[in-house]
């Protein structure tokens, strides 16, 4: 089992990317944030890895956090999600949020994910809820996800994509809660008023 691979990026894809370490080129898939939050060719990086092993593949999964890896492997235990569906929900938000919509059964922020429909996400609800709800100290509802789904579909809706949406609204402060409030300071935040 490989944990982690650290060395130096070769290579960038839109959804993977090569690093150099020890005179091998390791291929790691990685979500949208890990591709962004890594250097360009030549620099120095660290990723947590899943091995997964399958009868014509050996993939790799690779993240730049350890929580993330956690996440992803607690996703990949809900059966009928594959590394490439627990990727693709890692890459909806951050992964506190992602454990707050769990704990909390909104269905509705998952199912953004191509390939997880409302069944799917109503599994992975049932299945990691009360871990999340442990882990994230939440019991019930929480209507401020449905306010920042909101807010990152407006400007999702206005042509950012959602890494930018997203990191957008993460600098606005949680006390401002009226929709046109916080798509507004995020649209200052990059630049557009």
């Amino acid at each position: 089992m490989i944990s982690f691979v650290e060395g130096t990026i070769e290579f960038k894809s839109e959804k993977s990317a090569v690093v150099s370490a020890g005179g091998v080129g390791y291929g790691v898939f990685c979500g949208p944030d890990t591709l962004a939050g890594l250097p360009e060719r030549g620099g120095a990086a660290r990723l947590w890895t899943h091995e997964h092993v399958r009868e014509d593949a050996r993939d790799l999964y690779g993240f730049l956090h350890y929580a993330e890896l956690e996440f992803f492997q607690m996703l990949l235990a809900v059966p009928g999600i594959g590394p490439k569906g627990a990727l693709g929900v890692l890459g909806l938000a951050p992964v506190d949020t992602l454990k707050k919509a769990i704990a909390s059964g909104d269905t509705s922020y998952l199912t953004r994910v191509s390939g997880i429909g409302k069944k799917m996400a109503e599994k992975i609800v049932i299945e990691l809820r009360e871990k999340m709800a442990g882990r994230a100290g939440i019991a019930g509802p929480a209507p401020e996800l449905r306010a920042e789904a909101d807010a990152l579909d407006a400007l999702v809706a206005l042509g950012y994509s959602s890494r930018e949406a997203r990191e957008a609204l993460a600098a606005v402060p949680q006390d401002v809660v009226r929709l046109e409030d916080r798509v507004g300071m995020a649209l200052k935040r990059m630049g557009k008023s």
